[in-house]
């Protein structure tokens, strides 16, 4: 089964578009996890497993994990662990990597043979040269940035470009029509665009029909999940993974940390769904 085929079951088996973001930071763990040399790979497993049920997907971030000795160990260990137990779930790998041709090629492999992951963000600065190493992998997920949640998103996305008609549009718009247009020949690209910047998520989802978005910046970024479901959504009610990292992930520094990560996706998914 291919990603977007595993994401579009996912949407409506769980009928949720909740992405549980597994950003590991080990100063916020609960203190049974002080000392203990396997916290990366345990702290990340309760919470996948206490969250499974309400997730369309998970999102494991690379850098919280390279960071650490061992930590790229963990993260292979986690995401076999929900290819194992739960695999009707998607991972996206959340390394947004971007390089020449021969080096994609071998991050493609890290992303997709060593890690195991469903799909894995990438940057489309660098061409369509670039991604065809990731895009060559047709039934794995290829999940473009393309208007960011963060304040800098402006600075460089937003800039006027030709539009091959005499006028102009802005960046953002140029990577959704072309990705859209012509490197999704396998149907299996996906956007990134952040929760902080609605009216752009409306222009982006015109733009592309039904491809899937996967929407950071809800929660501590301050996105609204209604502006974001409002003007996401496909017809069908579905096309999104909205995320949320730190207010699943730390819902709890207690014994009861993964029952209230649960509490907390259950009432996100409920809150996003109050919205479709």
């Amino acid at each position: 089964m291919t990603f977007i085929d595993k994401l579009r079951n996912r949407w409506h088996a769980a009928n949720s578009l909740l992405c549980v973001g597994l950003d590991p930071d080990p100063a916020k763990f609960p203190d049974r996890f002080v000392d203990d040399e396997d916290a990366l790979f345990a702290f990340c497993r309760d919470i996948a497993d206490a969250t499974a049920e309400y997730a369309c997907a998970f999102k494991p971030q690379i850098a919280y994990f390279a960071a650490h000795n061992h930590g790229e160990a963990a993260l292979q260990r986690l995401i076999a662990h929900i290819n194992g137990a739960h695999p009707e779930v998607p991972v996206i790998l959340d390394a947004k990597r971007g390089d020449i041709g021969s080096t994609a090629e071998q991050y493609a492999a890290e992303a997709f043979e060593r890690f195991g992951a469903d799909a894995v963000t990438l940057n489309p600065y660098m061409g369509r040269d670039s991604a065809a190493p990731f895009l060559q992998y047709n039934d794995h997920g290829c999940v473009f940035l393309c208007h960011t949640s963060n304040p800098g998103a402006r600075d460089f996305q937003e800039l006027p470009v030709p539009d091959g008609s005499g006028g102009s549009e802005p960046l953002y718009q140029r990577i959704a029509r072309t990705i859209a247009d012509d490197w999704n020949g396998d149907g299996n690209c996906a956007l990134v665009v952040g929760a902080t910047f609605p009216e752009e998520l409306k222009v982006i989802r015109d733009i592309i029909g039904d491809m899937p978005l996967l929407i950071p910046g809800v929660g501590a970024q301050g996105g609204d999940v209604e502006a974001v479901v409002r003007n996401g959504r496909t017809a069908d009610g579905t096309g999104l993974m909205i995320n949320s990292s730190r207010g699943i992930l730390y819902a709890s520094r207690g014994e009861g940390y993964a029952e209230a990560a649960a509490d907390a996706a259950r009432e996100l998914r409920d809150a996003i769904n109050r919205h479709r």
